[in-house]
């Protein structure tokens, strides 16, 4: 497969199919002081009817979380989708990868659309297909390339998801990752035979469940780093490892830091530390509870009236978790506010601009995989979801 790899462009400056970033909005959005933004996306959304099933993850703003027929993660919601082949327009209130895998598991005849093109997700950016089918070209030459098995976190986009598919790899989700590495591991004999997992493209969620699920050491782990040579690592390391960890990352979980948790035990008595496992590994081995965002949001749910919980995710559902829970003290796990940047770029008059649109019949925003892509990513995903056990969330 020869692939280019092409530069990341300057957001609103022309488009590139291989990459979230760089995308043109073609029409004019109103103004985000229109103070009947509510009521015009109450009003398109009823005209809309059942033609219109509208996603929400639960990262996105209150503004457009109002709307959502259905919230959860972006597996959940994606399979919500396929579940509703009556829709014809899926409007995803996410970002690019997640309306990626909603319209490879949607029927053909539903279009899935994305209110704004530049909703892309930093952790999947980096990991492009070009920088990935270089480093597997890399580990052939290193000699370890048939000991590989790939896996991929569902925040991938759907090239890399087909990638995996064509090379005997899995998509994984943060509920299911030791299961999936279980499983990878298996498929050549295991650790003890000398198999190594590829994982993309976050290196945290990598480290953290091989170490605290899978036993592994940290000196079995080694980052592959797309920008250096061979990945900035010998053919020694690289026979040596078993998990081959992407330098990649989530730029809001990546932030919380092991001091901050420090701090905050020493000013709240009896805090829950309660985070991600997208977040560093020092800050995981800090925390009292590690789980995907479900978990995080059933295991606020359960806790007892006047609990504290110092939680390390996205600011928007903390906030949120927060307002549905005032009987517990909840506060968020950074000294600074910080949202997602791309997921926030979902905002009321993008959503308004792409509802209205349909009503009038034109369809803007259509996310759409090509067949191959598709069929490829497919058999990641099917693999995923014959993998042990009933946890298929993010």
């Amino acid at each position: 497969m020869t692939t280019v790899d092409l530069p990341l462009l300057p957001l609103g400056r022309g488009t590139d199919p291989l990459s979230e970033r760089g995308v043109e909005c073609p029409g004019d959005l109103p103004a985000a002081s229109d103070p009947d933004l509510v009521a015009r996306a109450r009003a398109a959304k009823e005209a809309l009817g059942d033609k219109v099933f509208v996603l929400g993850h639960h990262y996105q703003r209150d503004e457009v979380i109002q709307f959502a027929d259905v919230t959860g993660d972006s597996f959940k919601l994606a399979r919500d989708a396929a579940a509703r082949p009556d829709a014809e327009y899926i409007v995803f209130c996410g970002v690019h990868f997640m309306a990626e895998s909603a319209d490879i598991l949607t029927s053909p005849h539903q279009q899935v659309i994305l209110p704004d093109l530049a909703a892309g997700c930093s952790m999947a950016d980096m990991a492009r297909i070009a920088q990935v089918e270089k480093a597997w070209e890399a580990l052939a030459q290193a000699g370890v390339q048939d000991q590989v098995v790939p896996v991929t976190y569902m925040n991938s986009t759907a090239a890399i998801k087909a990638f995996c598919g064509r090379n005997g790899g899995v998509v994984c989700t943060s509920s299911n990752a030791e299961v999936a590495l279980d499983w990878a591991f298996a498929q050549k004999g295991g650790v003890e035979a000398g198999t190594k997992v590829l994982f993309l493209p976050d290196q945290h969620l990598g480290r953290n469940t091989a170490v605290l699920k899978l036993g592994l050491g940290l000196d079995d782990c080694v980052v592959w780093n797309p920008h250096k040579p061979n990945g900035g690592l010998t053919a020694e390391e690289l026979r040596d490892a078993k998990m081959i960890l992407w330098k990649g990352h989530c730029s809001v979980h990546g932030r919380f830091s092991a001091d901050v948790i420090d701090d905050l035990r020493a000013k709240v008595p009896d805090l829950n530390v309660l985070v991600h496992p997208e977040c560093q590994h020092e800050v995981v081995l800090k925390s009292d509870f590690v789980g995907s965002t479900e978990y995080i949001i059933k295991t606020i749910e359960a806790a007892p009236a006047g609990s504290s919980w110092a939680i390390g995710t996205e600011l928007n559902l903390v906030q949120r978790l927060a307002k549905a829970h005032p009987d517990k003290n909840i506060m968020f796990l950074d000294r600074n506010v910080c949202y997602c940047s791309t997921m926030n770029r979902i905002d009321l008059p993008h959503f308004v601009w792409a509802m209205e649109s349909l009503v009038e019949g034109v369809v803007v925003n259509r996310i759409e995989v090509d067949p191959q892509t598709e069929q490829e990513a497919l058999v990641a995903l099917q693999r995923m979801l014959e993998l042990p056990g009933k946890s298929h969330r993010d």
